[in-house]
């Protein structure tokens, strides 16, 4: 599944063992250069939580005991996803962490995906390399708007990607992006415009993919 794809796996991550001191932890972290690691059980499998290099540096500077456990400051242990989890529940998830764990099915830790490889998964969604104009059209959010929209843009290309944004921010906007394919014309381009808001659409915005990139 398309998840599994983007997921950094267990066997290519740097991680540290329950029964690792925060002074061993500390080393790894410094070694890695990563801010944070998994913490995984003494036998690879379970996952435990994270470890942050700024809370031992803390630790350590208020004199604290650096012979602790290494889950002496674990933290995010109910932070994870499964490989089959849908991308809602990973958006919702993942928030303002680094990374998010992944459990098999068997809840056994997997790997992690991280902010970077979702922001990549957004990015692809706007299809910047098959895209040509990307119009941002506002509306009502009213039923059979984006059938509307779809149908005039249809008249005259193919769509290459479409985004809603704004859902439940506004109960009267909705901005609907839409990536136009490759090789339409300024005067394609100008009659979709033309057309959406003669039908009460307007596009508020338009980026010219290939000249932005």
């Amino acid at each position: 599944m398309l998840l599994k794809t983007m997921v950094y796996k267990k066997q290519d991550l740097t991680t540290v063992t329950e029964d690792a001191s925060l002074e061993e932890a500390l080393k790894i972290l410094e070694d890695s250069g990563y801010r944070c690691v998994p913490i995984l059980d003494a036998s690879g499998k379970i996952f435990r939580g994270n470890i942050y290099k700024m809370h031992i540096y803390r630790h350590k500077a208020n004199g604290g005991d650096m012979s602790l456990p290494v889950t002496h400051l674990l933290k995010n242990a109910t932070k994870f996803i499964y490989v089959n989890s849908s991308f809602f529940n990973v958006f919702f998830t993942i928030k303002e962490l680094p990374y998010i764990a992944v459990l098999d099915e068997n809840n056994y830790f997997y790997g992690i995906l991280t902010h970077s490889s979702l922001l990549s998964v957004l990015a692809q969604s706007w299809n910047i390399e098959q895209g040509s104009y990307v119009l941002t059209i506002a509306s009502t959010g009213k039923q059979g708007d984006l059938a509307m929209i779809s149908k005039i843009i249809s008249k005259h290309c193919s769509i290459a990607s479409c985004i809603t944004l704004d859902i439940g921010k506004d109960e009267f906007i909705r901005r609907t992006l839409i990536t136009l394919p490759a090789g339409i014309s300024v005067q394609v381009r100008d009659k979709i415009i033309e057309q959406l808001e003669n039908k009460l659409f307007k596009v508020v915005e338009v980026e010219d993919l290939q000249a932005d990139f």
